[in-house]
């Protein structure tokens, strides 16, 4: 809803019938300020972010001063920014935030193609650039690849150069032409950067991995996890086992094996 400043607030439940609180994956769900001077581009992003798992939005601001209000009051994790705002440019927003205090992740939405905006954005270290109009499932490769970056600037311990360099690469870097074509050919709405985390983390493990396993170490959500651990299933590079409880319905784990080779395990697991 709206309040008498502008700043929309989302508490309770929201448009898309859903609680802000913690995410599907027993994590705090990462908080997002949407701002557009139209209100009803704001109100469809609005509707794109809450329909991805681990994310909420926390409020709606119309311009750039309502956006600088709305982050001290709401302080989101991280702001979808518009750039052309009847107050300021969006650009102009961002050193303000910092200056303030507030560390919070920007990323840009914008209809702006001139490259200075481009160029602009990246000095202020924006961690997105999405042209407008967009459709959800170029946001939602956006936002999932962001939360994979996320995850790994907070849990990962740095040995040496190497860990380093993946945390800058992140899930920003590329997928090489060499890469499976597990990878490269993706359902719609899953990313090649997202698949690539998950399946390193499952070759990795020692034995066998649930969902929630799986998003806790690669900082997606269960949901997420599951989606991607269930694709490489179906294309073979991933065995399924059930492993039944006390009560409810058995736990699926997962275990990565050498595509076309069942019962070959990759990495550190056993046959």
């Amino acid at each position: 809803m709206w309040d008498g400043d502008g700043v929309g607030r989302a508490g309770g439940a929201d448009e898309a019938g859903r609680i802000g609180g913690p995410d599907e994956a027993g994590g705090e769900a990462i908080g997002v300020l949407v701002v557009d001077d139209d209100f009803r581009v704001a109100r469809v992003h609005r509707a794109y972010v809450d329909r991805v798992d681990s994310f909420r939005v926390v409020g709606v601001a119309g311009s750039g001063e309502q956006a600088l209000s709305a982050v001290d009051e709401l302080r989101p994790d991280l702001v979808l920014l518009d750039l052309y705002l009847p107050d300021v440019f969006g650009l102009d927003v961002i050193p303000r935030l910092r200056t303030a205090g507030h560390d919070c992740d920007v990323m840009v939405v914008s209809a702006a193609r001139e490259a200075d905006a481009v160029r602009g954005a990246v000095r202020h270290g924006v961690v997105d650039y999405l042209l407008k109009p967009f459709d959800f499932e170029d946001l939602r490769g956006r936002l999932e690849r962001y939360a994979v970056q996320r995850g790994m600037l907070r849990d990962t311990v740095v040995r040496g150069q190497a860990d380093v360099d993946r945390v800058l690469a992140g899930a920003a870097m590329p997928v090489p032409p060499s890469a499976p074509s597990r990878l490269r050919r993706l359902p719609k709405g899953m990313s090649a950067e997202t698949a690539g985390l998950v399946e390193r983390t499952l070759r990795e493990a020692e034995g066998s991995l649930s969902a929630s396993e799986c998003a806790r170490l690669t900082g997606v959500s269960r949901v997420s996890a599951r989606r991607y651990l269930e694709y490489f299933h179906t294309v073979g590079a991933a065995e399924v086992s059930l492993r039944y409880g006390a009560t409810g319905r058995p736990e699926r784990r997962y275990r990565f094996v050498v595509p076309g080779r069942r019962g070959v395990v990759s990495g550190r697991g056993r046959a």
